[in-house]
């Protein structure tokens, strides 16, 4: 025999709606705009030291011909897609002597990747390539040509090398480093596109809710 009222209770348990899920980090769209900020900050600097720091690293598969994808150049491209040609120039150029501090000055890397960022802004400003993984591939892959012949002729110009062997191991060293490097783009363009863009909606609506 059932007790109606046990019943009740012993369904009203088990039919219970799901229950939300508390999370002790609360949702980016009520924290506070500077605290956004800062995180947005902290982030972006991240992924620059991230990819310093990958730059001397060879992994497994991750090599040719004793070459490795250029994380920098990569991430001067993926910042550089979506702002304006100063943007651009002005992270190639920061990034560009972070490099030369790990490595050596002369020549300097700020003046590829500053003409990189410029012209990465330049190419979707114009919209001749759509904004997807292939096009974004493809711009790697012109860049990283762009950005050691730039350097190639800096080394031309200080004169303290033989000319023939500076482009001899130019052409060795180039087409080995775009291949790799647009091979691995989307690694970095993907996460850091997904997180520029949702900080971009978060401050878009917070501009509607005000006016």
């Amino acid at each position: 025999m059932k007790i109606p009222g046990l019943a009740n209770k012993g369904q009203k348990k088990f039919l219970s709606p799901h229950r939300r899920s508390k999370s002790f980090i609360p949702s980016l769209k009520f924290w506070r705009p500077w605290l956004r900020q800062l995180l947005d900050w902290i982030i972006t600097f991240g992924s620059v030291l991230l990819c310093l720091m990958m730059l001397p690293t060879r992994f497994p598969g991750m090599e040719l011909l004793g070459i490795g994808p250029n994380w920098v150049l990569i991430w001067v491209v993926a910042w550089s897609v979506k702002r304006s040609v100063f943007a651009g120039a002005l992270a190639g150029v920061i990034l560009g002597l972070l490099q030369d501090a790990m490595t050596f000055p002369h020549p300097s890397h700020a003046v590829a990747l500053a003409i990189v960022g410029m012209l990465t802004s330049l190419i979707q400003k114009q919209r001749f390539i759509q904004e997807d993984f292939i096009s974004i591939a493809l711009i790697v892959f012109g860049m990283s040509i762009v950005t050691d012949t730039v350097f190639a002729l800096q080394l031309s110009l200080m004169g303290d090398r033989q000319v023939e062997v500076i482009w001899i191991f130019y052409q060795r060293v180039t087409l080995a480093s775009a291949i790799l490097s647009s091979l691995f783009a989307p690694v970095v363009y993907y996460p850091l596109n997904l997180w520029w863009q949702k900080m971009k909606a978060l401050a878009q609506s917070q501009k509607l809710s005000k006016s």
